[in-house]
């Protein structure tokens, strides 16, 4: 089968750039012929297997405030120039460690230009590739473009598109057309389900529930010298318990819960350091608030790329997802994948997959239950031998990408069949 993969992000740095390349890579180990359009501002970094047709941008001034990400040189992987990219970052619903630029921060005229440069990769991409089916990222502007070349459309919500709907009523009109031109849309949890069927209700005719799978070939455990790694991080490390966050530095992801928390068990506990891996548009007040709570163990790792989050689960002892909103939570699989035990909000997708064995999962903006429930959650493993293994084969057999992958071919064909 041909399939065009369509997202509204880079394929590093968001859950739907994730979901898009796990999907590319193991629909073409399968023997599929796939093919993204995406938007960039810098190389990609090739995929085996898979045709990469990025839609340029100029991040411009704002690369500045991005230093964790520098901007590329201006060339393509082939090593030719970018063609007249856009004069602005790419947008996004809440922020992306590459562009702190929204969807409502573009005028009508940047939103028409930003229509018509996918308007016409898509359509060469139809043309050149002759796709049977596309799979577009998010109820949102790219696919409605997707979804007029005539080709069968499948679309993911994956749940951000639902935060922008409710954000930014001047994108009402194509978010509901998108929903009546597709064939189907799929939701990446129970809870990302009702979401869009209470946000658009014209989508629960069209839902279909595909829980997310995570990288396997990726995210496994291994063992790790932790002292060497956290060096290379400027982390000092003597043997301390590793608390770590994995996400983007933003309002819905509840850092600043965890900073809270960090300054309740750095004061009872000092064998514990937090690690934070991410960027985003809070990172510069999060860094104030550890100053004002005197965090003397709690590091900022800015934004880390597949395999160096690997390396961190793997050196970590437990993984912490304090979030106020999180609508499936891809990282706290990934972490789980590497043997992780997670203590996480009952909000959102986690509560499908974060069970007892695995977890504990607490209130929203309780920073009390958080830093005791850390505390007893990194003392439970200590004390259950091999528990790191139990939780890592369990969510490889229930979340494997390639489990995943059968299930959506399954879709796929019943789309083009019908």
């Amino acid at each position: 089968m041909k399939i065009l993969l369509v997202n509204h992000f880079p394929l590093e740095g968001s859950g739907s750039g994730t979901y898009t390349m796990n999907t590319a890579q193991h629909l073409a180990k399968r023997g599929h012929d796939v093919c993204i359009v995406f938007p960039e501002n810098r190389v990609p970094t090739p995929l085996d297997g898979v045709s990469l047709r990025p839609v340029y941008f100029d991040a411009g001034d704002e690369q500045r405030a991005l230093a964790d990400n520098p901007i590329n040189d201006g060339s393509t992987h082939d090593g030719s120039a970018p063609t007249h990219p856009l004069p602005f970052n790419f947008p996004c619903f809440t922020t992306h460690p590459r562009s702190l630029t929204t969807f409502d921060d573009l005028d009508d005229n940047q939103i028409e230009r930003y229509l018509k440069a996918f308007s016409a990769a898509i359509d060469t991409a139809v043309r050149e590739f002759k796709p049977d089916i596309i799979h577009a990222q998010h109820v949102w502007l790219l696919a409605n473009v997707a979804a007029k070349t005539g080709v069968p459309t499948i679309v993911t919500a994956h749940g951000t598109d639902m935060m922008g709907y409710r954000k930014w009523p001047r994108f009402h009109a194509i978010a509901n057309e998108t929903v009546q031109l597709c064939h189907s849309i799929i939701a990446i949890s129970k809870d990302n389900y009702d979401d869009t069927v209470t946000t658009i209700p014209a989508a629960a005719d069209k839902m279909v529930l595909l829980l997310n799978g995570y990288n396997e070939d990726i995210f496994y455990r291994e063992d790790i010298d932790r002292t060497s790694l956290l060096a290379q991080h400027g982390v000092p490390y003597q043997g301390q318990r590793i608390v770590l966050f994995a996400g983007k530095l933003t309002n819905f992801k509840g850092v600043d819960v965890l900073l809270h928390a960090a300054a309740r068990y750095e004061r009872e506990h000092p064998d514990i350091v937090t690690l934070l891996a991410g960027s985003g548009e809070e990172r510069d007040m999060l860094e104030r608030l550890r100053v004002d709570l005197g965090l003397s163990r709690t590091y900022f790792l800015g934004h880390q790329l597949q395999d160096s989050l690997r390396r961190l689960y793997n050196a970590a002892d437990l993984f912490a997802m304090p979030s106020r909103r999180e609508p499936f939570g891809l990282v706290a699989l990934e972490a789980m994948a590497c043997g992780l035990p997670v203590v996480a909000t009952n909000q959102g997708g986690l509560p499908e997959f974060v069970t007892q064995e695995c977890g504990t999962l607490i209130d929203v903006d309780d920073e009390i239950a958080l830093a005791r429930t850390i505390v007893d959650e990194l003392d439970r493993t200590a004390a259950t031998p091999n528990r790191k293994e139990r939780i890592a084969e369990n969510v490889f057999e229930r979340y494997a990408q390639s489990k995943f992958v059968v299930r959506l071919e399954a879709l796929y064909q019943q789309v083009v069949s019908a």
